[in-house]
């Protein structure tokens, strides 16, 4: 078979988060906070820890308080801010308006880096003629995000969870994304980095090909086995 639509994840598949000590660091210095690099050291790994920075680390440890927030965080933004800020709020930082502005911070274009490969991959596709959208457990719109960076311009379609009302591996985000592609999913691939959440699509007739959550530096052709598929067929 010869695929006619690819479902790609968004974080940690097509673009990867900055470090928590760069997303800690660009917020101290918009609020005008000096600290010792030291102490920002520390506090950009305890955040890691608790696993407040989106696309980041999976927090060690959900407070209780927390849990069912964090379990549906991706269904709405208010959900998604409520999960992140609360994890952020067990580390104890100098200024409380801090807690929000990481959060504003995680959703600008400057706090993503696409994949080396990522334009690469998207742009042959697109002149294969073979459909793309865009899949991802968010609780924000994630489409400036491609704008700035120069990949919005080859995908078709975005099916973000908190629009849906629903998060991976719920099969009726993967049935929306091939509906908006006009394609079948038993010929539609889908690429993600997480095997619980992109497996799901594997239910309803995707082919599924999961991909390393690394750093952009460790990960520079990640995507490229796409494109073999595309062309000839699902990959093993």
């Amino acid at each position: 078979m010869t695929y006619k639509g690819v479902l790609f994840d968004f974080s940690g598949t097509l673009f990867r988060i900055e470090s928590a000590g760069s997303w800690l660091r660009a917020v101290l210095d918009e609020a005008g906070i000096v600290l010792p690099p030291e102490e920002v050291r520390r506090y950009a790994m305890r955040l890691a820890v608790a696993g407040a920075l989106p696309g980041g680390t999976a927090p060690q440890q959900v407070p209780p308080d927390l849990a069912e927030v964090w379990a549906t965080r991706d269904e709405s933004a208010e959900r998604h801010r409520a999960a992140y800020t609360g994890l952020a709020r067990t580390v104890p930082l100098p200024s409380p308006a801090l807690y929000d502005a990481l959060y504003e911070r995680h959703m600008t274009p400057d706090a993503w880096r696409p994949y080396a490969d990522a334009a690469e991959v998207l742009s042959t596709l697109r002149r294969e003629g073979i459909g793309v959208a865009v899949v991802s457990n968010i609780g924000w719109d994630l489409r400036p995000v491609f704008r700035a960076h120069g990949l919005d311009t080859w995908v078709d379609a975005y099916v973000l969870s908190y629009e849906h009302g629903v998060q991976k591996p719920d099969t009726r985000l993967f049935a929306a994304a091939c509906e908006l592609l006009g394609q079948d999913p038993h010929d539609c691939l889908m690429v993600g980095d997480d095997r619980r959440a992109d497996g799901g699509a594997v239910e309803l007739g995707c082919s599924v090909h999961f991909v390393e959550h690394l750093p952009v530096e460790e990960r520079p052709a990640g995507l490229r086995p796409v494109l073999e598929p595309a062309s000839r067929g699902p990959l093993p």
